[in-house]
């Protein structure tokens, strides 16, 4: 699967990593979200990203399995 979303924070200043997985639809639930960013399949920026509420804001890119979420303000 490879995909390309756009996601914006309206109005916020951050978005939790695990949240943005799951509000994105990129994974079922948070559970499943937490679990796959302690795994160490998730990207931000490039880096593997373990922290579950990593705080993500505008013009971060977070890439799992193929699908890339590109965050805007």
């Amino acid at each position: 699967m490879s995909a390309q979303i756009e996601f914006s924070l309206q109005d916020q200043e951050f978005i939790a990593l695990c949240d943005l997985l799951k509000l994105a639809g990129v994974v079922d639930s948070g559970g499943q979200a937490k679990n796959l960013i302690a795994e160490g399949y998730v990207y931000r920026n490039g880096q593997v990203e373990t922290r579950k509420t990593a705080k993500i804001r505008a013009d971060e890119r977070i890439e799992l399995d193929g699908v890339v979420i590109e965050v805007k303000a």
